[in-house]
C-alpha cells in the first residue's frame, strides 16, 4: 500500500510549540519543578531522590523517554532511587547509569531494573562493570510481552508493563531492609511471574518528526505492538472488547500458565492516548474473563503508567503473586506516577445499569402530531450531530438519540401522558443541557394539556410558561443563539391567537436566524464566531415540533 494512499494517511500529532531539540529538557525541568523530593543532575544526567535517609537497598531504572509516568514518576520512598532518562526510545547511555548508580548507593548496593532491549541491556551491563569496584551490583531483567515470545534464538519477549510492577515489589522489599540478592531474587521471581500483551488503534508520532511512526488503515489495528512506536506483530479488523480482550488473554495465559485459581495482579495500562473510560471497558472484560476461567484477581491497577508517546492503545499485564508479593503491592509509596490508592481487595464481576424510566408511549389512541415530531427528529440524528460539531461540542445529536431513539413510532397515549413520556425520557436518559431544557420543555405542556381539552390553549399556556421557566433557568433571550430564539417567536404568535401554521412559520424563521447569530449561552458559545453560518440544533428541534403540531394536530 502507497505511503500516499489515503486510507493510511493520519496527520502528525501537534505536541505543545517547542524546538525539538529542547522537548525533552524543558519537560524534564517542568517534571522537576513540580516535585519536592526529586532533582536533576545534569553531569552525566539522571534524576534522583532527595528525601534518602536510610542505608537500605537501592533502585536505578531507566529508559529511553517517551514512556512516562515511567521512569521518571517512579522515583519515590518505596520504589526508585534514581533514573536515567534516554533520549525518545532510545536507551541511556552507560555513563548515565554509572553516574546514577554512584550516587544511589548507600552502602548497600545498587539494583538495576533493566528493560529487555539490546540498547537498554548494554548500557546497564557496562555501568555494572564500570562500578564494579565501587558498588555492589545487581540486575532483574523484565521480559514480560508475550508477542515477540519464539522458540527461535532471539531479543526474546520486550520489557514493558511489568516493569513497573517490579519496581514497586523491589521498592518496597528494599525499604522493609531486604539486603541486595533477596531483593534481586524477589525481583527476578515477580519478573519470571509476568506477562504482558498490547494492542494500538493508532500510532504514536515522535516529537520533531513529520508523520507518526506507522501507518494503520481506520478500522483497523496492531495487535502486538511494543512502546517505542513500532508496528504490531499483526494486523487485524478492530473487534469487539470482549473479544479482543479474549484473544490478548488467551496470549498471555498460555505463557504465563497460572495454576487453577492461582491468585493474579491483573495491569490495564493506557499506552498514551487512551480514555479512562476505555481503560475501565477493558479492565471490566479482564475481570469478567479471568474470572469464567477460575482465577482470581487478587490486587489490580487501572492507569496509564507505561506509554509510548501519543499511541492509542493499551496493554493488559498479568502478574502471579502471593501473600508476599501482595504484601509489598500494597507497601505505600511516595512515587508521584504511582496511583495514590489501590484497591486492597480482590476484583470481581460488577454488573451495572440504569433504572429504566417509566416513559413509555405504547397505549391508547395514535398520537399523529407527537409521532411526526419524533420520527423527525429519529431521522434527522447526524444532521444534528454535524450542526453542534460546527457550532457546539457535537453532543447534541447523540443526546436526541438517547432522549428519544428508544421509542417505537407511532407513539400511542393522550396528548399529557405523552408529553410526560418525552419529558421523562429528556431528563433521565439524555441529561446534560438538552436534558434539562427540553425536559423542561415538554414538562410544561404535559401540565398545560392535563389543565385544558383545548389544544391551541394548552399549546399557548405551555409554550408561555416553559419560555418564562427556560429564559429564568439559562439566562437565554432571543439573539442569543438558543432554543429560545425559535420558541419566543412561537409563543408571541400563540399568544395574538394566530394560526399553528403561522406559529410554525415564525419559529422556522426564528431558528433560521440563528444562522447569522454569535452564541452568547451554552457551549456554542464557547467557539465565538465559528458558529456563525450554522443554524442552532435546539432551535431547529423546537421549529420541527411546531411544525409537527401544524401539519399533524
Amino acid at each position: 500500500m502507497s505511503d500516499n494512499d489515503p486510507r493510511t494517511d493520519r496527520p502528525a500529532h501537534t505536541y505543545v510549540s517547542v524546538h525539538a531539540d529542547r522537548f525533552l529538557t524543558d519537560a524534564i525541568a517542568g517534571f522537576v519543578a513540580a516535585q519536592d523530593h526529586i532533582e536533576w543532575e545534569s553531569d552525566p544526567g539522571f534524576l534522583h531522590r532527595t528525601d534518602r535517609t536510610d542505608d537500605g537497598v537501592a533502585l536505578v531504572s531507566g529508559g529511553g523517554s517517551g514512556h512516562e509516568p515511567m521512569h521518571a514518576a517512579m522515583i519515590g520512598a518505596g520504589m526508585l532511587d534514581a533514573a536515567c532518562p534516554g533520549l525518545v526510545f532510545t536507551s541511556p547511555n552507560a555513563l548515565q547509569i554509572a553516574g546514577a548508580t554512584r550516587h544511589a548507593d548507600r552502602g548497600a548496593g545498587v539494583l538495576h531494573i533493566v528493560k529487555n532491549y539490546t540498547g537498554d541491556v548494554m548500557n546497564f551491563r557496562v555501568a555494572r562493570n564500570m562500578v564494579r569496584d565501587e558498588v555492589a551490583t545487581d540486575h532483574v531483567l523484565i521480559d514480560d510481552d508475550v508477542a515477540t515470545e519464539t522458540d527461535h534464538d532471539g531479543p526474546g519477549r520486550r520489557g514493558t508493563g511489568a516493569t513497573v510492577i517490579v519496581e514497586k515489589i523491589c521498592g518496597a522489599a528494599a525499604a522493609r531492609g531486604d539486603d541486595l540478592s533477596t531483593v534481586a531474587e524477589l525481583g527476578r521471581r515477580v519478573a519470571a511471574g509476568s506477562r504482558s500483551f498490547s494492542v494500538a488503534f493508532a500510532p504514536c508520532t515522535v516529537p520533531g518528526a513529520s508523520r507518526p511512526s506507522f501507518d494503520l488503515p481506520p478500522g483497523d489495528m496492531e495487535f502486538g505492538v511494543g512502546i517505542h512506536g513500532e508496528a504490531g506483530v499483526d494486523r487485524l479488523p478492530q473487534q469487539p472488547a470482549d473479544e479482543l480482550v479474549a484473544g490478548m488473554l488467551d496470549r498471555i495465559l498460555a505463557s504465563l500458565s497460572p495454576g487453577d485459581g492461582e491468585p493474579l495482579i491483573a495491569f490495564v495500562n493506557g499506552l498514551g492516548a487512551t480514555h479512562p473510560l476505555e481503560l475501565n471497558v477493558v479492565f471490566d472484560q479482564v475481570v469478567r474473563q479471568l474470572t469464567d476461567r477460575g482465577h482470581e484477581v487478587r490486587r489490580n491497577i487501572v492507569g496509564t503508567l507505561v506509554t509510548a508517546l501519543d499511541m492509542a492503545g493499551f496493554s493488559i499485564t498479568l502478574v502471579r503473586c502471593d501473600d508476599e508479593i501482595v504484601d509489598l503491592f500494597d507497601a505505600p509509596t511516595g512515587a508521584p506516577g504511582w496511583p495514590a490508592q489501590t484497591a486492597t481487595g480482590g476484583s470481581r464481576p460488577v454488573d451495572v445499569g440504569f433504572a429504566e424510566p417509566d416513559d413509555s408511549a405504547d397505549t391508547g389512541d395514535e398520537s399523529p402530531w407527537l409521532s411526526a415530531f419524533v420520527g423527525r427528529v429519529q431521522e434527522s440524528i447526524d444532521e444534528l450531530t454535524e450542526l453542534d460539531r460546527q457550532a457546539g461540542d457535537g453532543d447534541f445529536g447523540t443526546n436526541m438519540a438517547a432522549a428519544l431513539g428508544h421509542f417505537s413510532v407511532p407513539l400511542h397515549g393522550t396528548d399529557p401522558d405523552v408529553l410526560r413520556a418525552l419529558s421523562t425520557s429528556f431528563l433521565v436518559r439524555a441529561g446534560g443541557t438538552s436534558g434539562a431544557l427540553f425536559g423542561l420543555f415538554f414538562a410544561e405542556l404535559a401540565r398545560a394539556f392535563d389543565d385544558s381539552d383545548d389544544r391551541g390553549d394548552a399549546l399557548r399556556t405551555g409554550v408561555a410558561e416553559a419560555l418564562r421557566q427556560i429564559q429564568d433557568l439559562g439566562g437565554a433571550d432571543v439573539g442569543d443563539n438558543t432554543l429560545v430564539d425559535a420558541l419566543s417567536p412561537a409563543a408571541d404568535a400563540l399568544a395574538r391567537g394566530m394560526s399553528l401554521s403561522d406559529v410554525a412559520a415564525a419559529s422556522a424563521d426564528g431558528a433560521e436566524s440563528t444562522r447569522e447569530l454569535v452564541a452568547s449561552r451554552g457551549r456554542a458559545s464557547y467557539v465565538g464566531d465559528r458558529a456563525r453560518g450554522v443554524i442552532d440544533p435546539g432551535a431547529l428541534v423546537i421549529s420541527w415540533f411546531f411544525g409537527a403540531a401544524a401539519e399533524r394536530a
